[in-house]
């Protein structure tokens, strides 16, 4: 393949012991490590010794009861503000990426504690904005059942507003603390906010200093029509579930149009697709790799996996071998219920077929070889315009991720793919985006905010 001067951007999406649904399981697999900080600080290490971009942890906000199971291990985590807030600590470079929901949180809860961490990592804080989509987790808040999907972007527009207005409310050069005239900041650079609005009433201004990268990089995993509109006007980042490499090009030209359409540019949005790495030396070692982990998949947990994605939709009906049904959309993330159906649509998968596949990448893309097979599928997904760059999900960890950065970064490396040393110091430099400048600022200078 030609040289290329673009290069990848890269995210690891960490779970404790892996993406895999059965990844506990694997005999590499550090288990019991959900509560211990040093295990994530060496997780954060070694990612940063790979150059990755940022490290993302997500979030949810409840126990599903209802398929509560001895089977798995996802249901205790610690919470992301709090666990890299000490991982920025022993860090310099790689950005910090946090889940943090708009529909159980208030926005100057949001605004104060990302521009916190953007504030004690020197610049590499990122809000992954989420709107929660599960009943669970609206139990957990007083509420019968979740917000309807168009309600709940609606209330995310306008907590990202005026989260973002709060963090414009201190000027760049408002704290003087001039010792002479004891005037420690100037009152006509510090600004209330005032807003009043369908969903909330925030007056302002925030206690903390505009954060380091003027805004946190704002990222975005929803693929739906409305989760588009909202990372087209608002996010720097796209974490999206994509497999096929069409499908993937129609949605990175979607999203990069209406991008443009809010007067933004192409360059201000980056799309970072899932992608699951199984890597062996030799493509048979590889597919080895796969099925001894797709071995260790229980049907309970498997049928579970696939409840919550349908909010909790009860599959245990079903056989096995029965072919996948047509199932009515009830609630829960609606992309990747539209994923999950046209998947198996158009595969014709049984219900065993299904949850195997979900299991391991939860629909994301799967890339099962050497690591130059990976780096080729990686290279022709970034060429073809379907990704700026991957979130990578390591199937078991630490191992898979000490296989990823000791076996593809290198490969990356030499084809020029991927950065041999960080470029700035903040997340945003490294991702080769804008600082945005306070909407203040813009007013000042007769731009519209």
């Amino acid at each position: 393949m030609s040289d290329t001067p673009k290069q990848l951007k890269l995210g690891l999406f960490i779970q404790s012991t892996g993406h895999h649904a059965a990844a506990w399981r694997h005999p590499e697999t550090a288990t019991l490590q959900s509560h211990n900080v040093r295990y994530y600080q060496q997780l954060a290490k070694t990612a940063e010794r790979g150059k990755f971009d940022l490290m993302f942890l997500a979030d949810d906000l409840a126990v599903p009861l209802p398929y509560k199971s001895a089977l798995t291990d996802r249901y205790g985590k610690l919470e992301p503000l709090t666990l890299l807030s000490n991982l920025a600590a022993v860090t310099e470079h790689i950005g910090l990426a946090a889940t943090f929901s708009t529909t159980f949180n208030e926005p100057y809860h949001a605004a104060r504690k990302f521009a916190s961490l953007d504030h004690i990592s020197d610049g590499r804080a990122a809000w992954n904005v989420v709107t929660s989509a599960l009943n669970d987790e609206a139990h957990n808040f007083g509420q019968d059942e979740i917000l309807d999907h168009e309600l709940r972007y609606e209330r995310a527009d306008e907590f990202f507003q005026v989260a973002s207005g709060l963090w414009d409310s201190w000027d760049e050069d408002a704290v003087q603390a001039d010792k002479e005239s004891g005037e420690y900041f100037d009152l006509d650079k510090v600004h209330v906010l005032n807003h009043q609005g369908t969903f909330f009433s925030v007056q302002g201004p925030l206690n903390v200093a505009r954060p380091v990268q003027g805004r946190p990089v704002i990222i975005q995993a929803g693929s739906s029509g409305t989760g588009q509109q909202f990372a087209a006007k608002n996010a720097d980042v796209v974490f999206t579930v994509q497999n096929q490499l069409d499908s993937a090009k129609k949605f990175y030209k979607q999203v990069k149009e209406l991008a443009e359409a809010n007067g933004r540019s192409r360059d201000d949005i980056k799309i970072m697709p899932g992608l699951f790495p199984i890597i062996g030396d030799t493509q048979e070692e590889a597919e080895a790799n796969y099925q001894q982990l797709q071995q260790l998949v229980d049907r309970k947990i498997g049928t579970a996996l696939l409840g919550g994605v349908f909010d909790n939709i009860d599959l245990s009906g079903y056989g096995d071998d029965e072919p996948f049904p047509e199932l009515q959309e009830a609630g829960g993330t609606r992309s990747r219920f539209q994923l999950v159906m046209e998947t198996a649509r158009r595969e014709g998968l049984t219900v065993r077929e299904v949850y195997l596949r979900f299991a391991s990448a939860r629909g994301h893309l799967t890339v099962i070889g050497t690591p130059e097979q990976i780096a080729d599928q990686m290279e022709v997904w970034l060429r073809e315009e379907a990704a700026d760059g991957f979130n990578i999900m390591p199937p078991y960890m630490p191992g898979g991720l000490d296989s990823f950065v000791e076996k593809i970064i290198p490969v990356l490396q030499r084809r020029g793919l991927f950065r041999t040393e960080y470029e700035g110091g903040t997340l945003r430099e490294n991702l080769g985006l804008r600082r945005p400048a306070s909407r203040y600022a813009r007013q000042e200078s007769g731009v519209d905010a």
